[in-house]
């Protein structure tokens, strides 16, 4: 079994530019880097996380796991999304409240 190949910090960030510009399949097909690698990359990059992750074969998930934890974060998500509108409904209702009391 080959190696993995090592990618630099910095080559990683200057790879995710052109991956956020043309796709990543074309730029990984470009630059010779495997799909799920750039992939990872910009991932990574979008999250903001400052250390750009690589994947290997000892953190890339089965694409059932991923999708189990894709489904559990847009579940989780979805209950904070109504969450902040129950939130936010309450808010205008309280501030229409106080608008129409000191209106009086």
């Amino acid at each position: 079994m080959s190696e993995a190949k090592k990618y630099d910090r910095s080559y990683k960030e200057q790879s995710v530019k052109p991956a956020l510009e043309i796709g990543v399949k074309q730029a990984g097909e470009e630059l010779k880097i495997p799909y799920g690698t750039m992939y990872g990359w910009v991932q990574a990059a979008k999250n903001g996380d400052p250390d750009i992750d690589e994947r290997t074969p000892e953190n890339v998930m089965s694409p059932a796991d991923e999708i189990r934890q894709l489904r559990s974060e847009v579940k989780r998500l979805n209950k904070e999304n109504k969450r902040l509108q129950e939130e936010r409904d309450f808010l205008n209702e309280a501030a229409a409240f106080f608008a129409a009391s000191r209106g009086k």
